[in-house]
């Protein structure tokens, strides 16, 4: 057996019904299925998150977004990231909302969903409707990535209203500290906060309605009330892992969470795989490639059916426990592509412990503990549970519990 990845999709709804209980009921989510949905799986998160109440999906890119139509997913789907030109025709084609950010992008899309409106009137005449394409509204207030200046999203925005192939039905920006709780971030993100809200209000005093009005991202979610506006935007708290804790903001800062019960979300995945031998190691041997690690004593180890290509990062070579039987073991030597190996003998043990081949380890995840979860997987590999999550393979498979 190798190794696969249980996805928890009542985690799934439970962390929803959490940001619906923090943000408040009536406020919009948007749950981003990029990436495989964070490796999870897009499909299937997206039809558990619009189960549970969810009224947008988003995405990266076009293509991810045309998968979800495929698959008879009809709600509305951001594309986050900037569509090339030559997307335009699947972006009409499946009702996509993208997020536009120039006059020359929006002018594109403009004219290509004109020409298919006078395509269908000379072919349906007067019953012919006059389609008009969702987009969003980006303002760049201090990511500096995608997004106009706050000085020209009023521009942008009546640009957008007099376009006959378009309707402004959003407005958003991006955070880009909001999971920070240093004192000069929220300092950062409070600043981000009022250049939005001047932009927005500039463009609702034009009388133009700038439609959806988002900002917050998970961090914001957490530390940032301020951000919430219509619609929230969290990922990976969704998938179960907080990118802060309220408690630990500056004292004033906290003060103005205290409204808000601490919001808790359990990991949505847990990656295992199989013991696939046992077999006795003696005293001065190594184990696995470099032989970075030799045998103090004679002991047992059990290979396992996980590897750096199923999504265990091979920086965690000589630094990981795995469980077993509930039980953690250390890895040791190096991770391999297809394979690990644990120590099964570890004090003073001489002998094997209950574990027999063929038994389950859990890699991280699901319902161990927070000293086995992706968080805490990434901080010894020194990088992020988005990246953990995302690099579980393919191959490793999934199986979704109910």
């Amino acid at each position: 057996m190798c190794a696969r990845a249980l996805i928890y999709l009542e985690h799934l709804k439970g962390n929803i019904k959490s940001v619906k209980n923090r943000t408040g009921e009536g406020r919009l989510i948007c749950v981003p299925v990029k990436a495989d949905a964070y490796g999870h799986g897009a499909i299937q998160i997206a039809r558990a998150s619009l189960e549970a109440g969810v009224g947008f999906l988003g995405t990266a890119t076009v293509s991810e977004g045309k998968e979800l139509r495929k698959e008879g997913i009809k709600a509305p789907i951001l594309i986050f990231s900037q569509p090339h030109p030559d997307d335009i025709a699947d972006i009409i084609r499946e009702n996509l909302t993208p997020l536009v950010s120039d006059i020359d992008f929006t002018r594109a899309l403009n004219e290509h969903v004109t020409t298919a409106n006078l395509r269908f009137a000379e072919v349906l005449g007067s019953a012919a409707q006059n389609v008009k394409l969702p987009v969003h509204l980006k303002i760049d207030t201090g990511m500096r990535r995608l997004g106009c200046n706050a000085d020209e999203s009023l521009d942008l925005a009546r640009f957008i209203a007099s376009c006959q192939g378009l309707e402004l039905t959003g407005t958003a920006t991006h955070l880009a500290v909001s999971d920070s709780t240093e004192e000069q971030d929220i300092a950062y993100t409070k600043t981000q906060l009022e250049i939005f809200n001047k932009a927005v209000s500039s463009i609702r005093a034009s009388g133009i309605n700038p439609g959806i009005v988002h900002a917050a991202n998970s961090g914001a979610v957490i530390l940032h009330p301020d951000s919430w506006f219509d619609m929230v935007r969290p990922g990976i708290l969704l998938y179960g892992y907080k990118t802060a804790e309220e408690n630990k903001s500056p004292s004033d800062h906290y003060m103005n969470l205290k409204e808000y019960a601490p919001i808790t979300v359990k990991p949505v995945m847990e990656l295992r795989c199989a013991v696939t031998l046992i077999k006795k190691v003696k005293k001065g041997e190594s184990v696995s490639y470099g032989r970075t690690w030799t045998a103090e004593k004679d002991t047992f180890i059990a290979v396992l059916s996980a590897g750096y290509a199923d999504g265990l990062p091979r920086l965690a070579s000589n630094k990981w426990q795995v469980l077993i039987g509930g039980e953690a073991f250390p890895l040791i030597g190096r991770i391999t592509m297809d394979q690990c190996c644990a120590n099964l003998c570890t004090d003073d043990m001489k002998t094997l412990p209950n574990i027999r081949r063929w038994d389950e380890a859990v890699i991280f995840g699901g319902q161990a503990s927070d000293t086995h979860s992706a968080a805490a997987l990434a901080e010894i590999t020194g990088t992020i549970p988005y990246e953990i999550t995302c690099n579980a393979s393919r191959r490793a498979g999934r199986e979704y519990l109910k």
